[in-house]
């Protein structure tokens, strides 16, 4: 599950804009919008889930979910290479 807090920090931590995730993940704005506007995990259709998640882990970002190994505990999202963006740490 993702929630509309981490959708919104992914794009946050990659400098993009809704419509910009909605291309990479081949879904309309409209569908991101909503998403975004959820309280909590977000609802929608798997397979729409699925690509949005998919183009997130494409551009290096990693999901953090309930119960996963995580040093401070709880949900979020991270870089998976800090280097990946920018060629430099963060």
């Amino acid at each position: 599950m993702i929630t509309a807090s981490q959708l919104r920090a992914a794009r946050a931590l990659l400098g993009i804009d809704q419509k910009t995730l909605a291309a990479m993940a081949g879904v309309s704005l409209p569908t991101i919008q909503r998403m975004e506007a959820s309280d909590g995990n977000v609802r929608g259709i798997i397979d729409t889930l699925t690509k949005v998640a998919a183009a997130l882990d494409k551009a290096g970002i990693e999901l953090i979910g309930d119960y996963a190994r995580s040093d401070p505990g709880g949900r979020g999202v991270r870089l998976k290479n800090p280097t990946s963006l920018s060629g430099r740490p963060h």
